[in-house]
């Protein structure tokens, strides 16, 4: 599926450039169902984007609130889009991630919310992750 018009939007509302790079990597996020690291992501782009380009889309991704950062059991971070409330002064993000840890695959569970947190007094929440760990689908049907 063409998304090319989704993510022209995207990059404009944020006031980033129409790289292609930028699309590639907003093709694959899009195309996943589960998220993605950067050894991954340098896997599937092979010659055509080097570490440090990619790198730095990444972060501005992750800066402007289009993608969040999940680490795996390893600590490796993976990548996934962010709800579309999601901007450069906040995220909300607040979803269950699910690690396999056989696979080691990300899921953002977006229908399994985590219930807000009450701090006590002076304390400023900036962000939160819950991270469930077990098999994911594919991996329970083997096993």
């Amino acid at each position: 599926m063409n998304h090319k018009k989704e993510f022209i939007e995207l990059l404009e509302n944020n006031q980033l450039k129409k790289t292609s790079t930028r699309f590639t990597v907003l093709n694959i996020l899009k195309s996943r169902e589960s998220a993605i690291s950067q050894p991954e992501l340098e896997a599937m782009l092979g010659k055509k984007v080097d570490r440090v380009t990619l790198y730095r889309t990444l972060s501005t991704f992750e800066e402007k609130g289009i993608i969040h950062k999940v680490l795996n059991i390893n600590g490796t971070a993976n990548y996934a889009f962010c709800s579309s409330s999601c901007n450069e002064h906040e995220h909300h993000d607040e979803h269950v991630h699910f690690n396999c840890t056989k696979c080691l695959s990300i899921f953002c569970l977006d229908h399994t919310i985590i219930s807000p947190i009450t701090l006590p007094e002076g304390y400023i929440l900036k962000s939160l992750n819950l991270i469930v760990y077990g098999l994911c689908k594919k991996c329970n049907q083997v096993s």
